[in-house]
């Protein structure tokens, strides 16, 4: 999901939705384990964006916002490492932003915890310190498009398929990254996520 949190819309001059947007990551993306992510040599401005990310149980398609719930029985954080002067070139010419949003390796992801340990999923509070010092926090209370919202739209157009991951957004706070930099993520009061930059 794209500009789904006012602040952070706010904080790239770029309009609010009026639809939720969304774009494309594949698997060869995805980071596990907390292993390294390296500072690839095709980009200068790197930025994190972390998210909350919900892990699809069953598939799906054309999903009405009350069945919503029944479709994501996991949840945790991921970071969406966006090559910032990447995405400024294609958003300036027009162009898909898949060059800045899906290279390999740029979409780390923590473990998973059951719906069922959240007391309010619409509430859910996350942060990302890098080298000690919080950079975003937020609460999903603040997104523009709710999951319901969010996965009910989306369905219409792609099918969701177990085991699929859908990233939710990312608050204000999003800025560069560099080599050495320690980052830490955190759901609630659970350290989630624990890497470097290399």
């Amino acid at each position: 999901m794209a500009r789904n949190y006012v602040a952070h819309a706010e904080e790239l001059n770029n309009p609010l939705p009026e639809t939720p947007v969304f774009f494309m990551k594949h698997e060869n993306c995805i980071v596990k384990d907390n292993q390294a992510f390296f500072y690839p040599d095709f980009s200068k401005d790197i930025h994190h964006e972390l998210e909350i990310v919900l892990k699809f149980c069953k598939d799906g398609k054309a999903i009405e916002p009350e069945s919503v719930p029944t479709y994501f029985d996991e949840i945790g954080l991921g970071i969406d490492f966006t090559a910032r002067d990447l995405q400024d070139v294609a958003k300036s010419k027009g162009y898909p932003w898949e060059v800045a949003k899906a290279f390999d390796h740029s979409a780390p992801i923590s473990g998973f915890i059951p719906v069922s340990e959240f007391e309010d999923i619409h509430d859910i509070h996350f942060r990302l310190d890098i080298n000690g010092k919080t950079v975003q926090q937020a609460s999903t209370a603040l997104m523009i498009f709710p999951f319901e919202r969010q996965i009910s739209y989306i369905s219409r157009f792609i099918t969701f398929k177990t085991g699929d991951l859908l990233f939710t957004g990312t608050p204000a706070g999003v800025g560069p990254v560099k080599t050495g930099d320690h980052l830490e993520a955190w759901l609630e009061d659970r350290k989630m996520m624990d890497f470097f930059v290399k």
